[in-house]
């Protein structure tokens, strides 16, 4: 029995949580990408050019960092308060996403975030404070 379950334990341990955050309600538009203990950020002007390709943004920044959506566990996203027009982008991509590839989605509010450690929304996540597919816009 012990050995069973010192096997479950390193199967546990090399799973490896790949997971996307995205946040479009402020000045900028922020991509993270959290695997285990490193992260990966790029931002972006928070504009409607970039509304018009977000999809291609965030395809192009998981390629840069050797990943694609579906190697991806789980994505955040940022449901607000904040700028109208970045959060209801970012809201239909983080869904069409989620849903298209069968990736957990979670919703998180700006006020969850200081500054920019997105680390917060992977300790809030493991807390179980985020709701699987609960979102809920604050604009």
């Amino acid at each position: 029995m012990l050995l069973f379950a010192n096997t479950l334990e390193f199967e546990i341990k090399l799973t490896i949580m790949n997971n996307l955050i995205i946040d479009a309600a402020k000045d900028k538009i922020f991509f993270t990408i959290i695997v285990d203990d490193k992260s990966y950020t790029s931002e972006f002007t928070n504009n409607r050019e970039n509304f018009d390709k977000l999809t291609i943004l965030i395809i192009k920044f998981l390629e840069n960092h050797h990943l694609n959506i579906k190697s991806l566990n789980n994505i955040f996203v940022n449901q607000g308060p904040g700028k109208f027009s970045g959060i209801r982008a970012s809201l239909a991509i983080a869904k069409a996403l989620s849903f298209a590839n069968k990736i957990d989605l979670y919703g998180f509010n700006s006020d969850q975030v200081n500054g920019k450690n997105y680390a917060e929304i992977i300790d809030l996540f493991n807390k179980g404070v985020l709701i699987k597919n609960l979102i809920k816009p604050h604009y």
